[in-house]
């Protein structure tokens, strides 16, 4: 069960690089559904929120119950310009946080799965919550995009 969640986890970035593979500039700026975030916003956001979550894990697995620090995704949204941002470097972002926490997480006992860090909004979440989470983060993010791109024709 944790094998095949690694296994998941490592697949995203190569799903989420083919989802936007053949998409413009122009495209991936676009906001064809109001209310939601572009394309390349998606792409930023995931590209942020991987490195907080591999640090999360790896501290739980360093430390004894840390404390996990909460994020809104719209603070982030509002001030790291993500207008200006490369979709390529956001994409390697993403591919190489996934490689080395992979890495490290193959290495570690299953009990170990269990451990736990507290977090400042949701509590007590486990390396195998977190794990999910992120896991599920780019397919949920996908099937956004790809709303974005039927309602641009594409």
């Amino acid at each position: 069960m944790i094998a095949q969640l690694i296994k998941n986890y490592e697949t995203g970035p190569s799903l989420l690089a083919n989802s936007v593979s053949h998409m413009t500039d122009e495209q991936l700026d676009a906001c064809p559904i109001a209310g939601k975030w572009s394309t390349r916003q998606v792409i930023c956001h995931i590209a942020d929120f991987e490195p907080i979550y591999a640090d999360r894990m790896k501290r739980i697995i360093a430390e004894e119950v840390p404390t996990l620090l909460g994020g809104d995704p719209n603070d982030f949204i509002a001030k790291l310009h993500y207008e200006a941002r490369d979709i390529g470097n956001e994409l390697r972002l993403i591919e190489v946080t996934r490689i080395q926490l992979a890495s490290i997480l193959k290495t570690i006992d299953e009990t170990d799965f269990g451990r736990i860090g507290m977090h400042s909004r949701d509590g007590e979440l486990s390396i195998k919550t977190l794990l999910e989470r992120i896991t599920g983060h780019i397919p949920h993010h996908i099937e956004t995009i790809e709303a974005k791109k039927r309602s641009l024709g594409l």
